[in-house]
């Protein structure tokens, strides 16, 4: 446990940046799983607006720090090519 006053603002701050990043990324991981359902039910209307919604976040949480550059070009790049698959 913290002892000094400011271990205990750090505590608190880990806990804050914690759970916003857990929102962020659990969230972002709903999005690309509505993707991925729409296409597996070809539904390409459907699949398109989820992917219209999910690019974003994706962007917004590589922009955050919450995953890499890499990851979200990887994973923004692996469902337009899932949603090509309907066309």
């Amino acid at each position: 446990m913290a002892n000094h006053k400011s271990a205990i603002k750090r505590n608190k701050q880990t806990a804050v940046r914690t759970a916003r990043n857990t929102h962020i990324r659990t969230t972002m991981r709903t999005f690309v799983k509505q993707v991925r359902t729409a296409v597996a039910n070809s539904e390409k209307e459907t699949a398109q607006t989820a992917l219209n919604r999910a690019v974003p976040y994706i962007d917004k949480a590589a922009t955050k720090g919450i995953i890499h550059q890499s990851t979200a070009s990887r994973k923004i790049s692996r469902l337009n090519k899932l949603v090509n698959t309907l066309a």
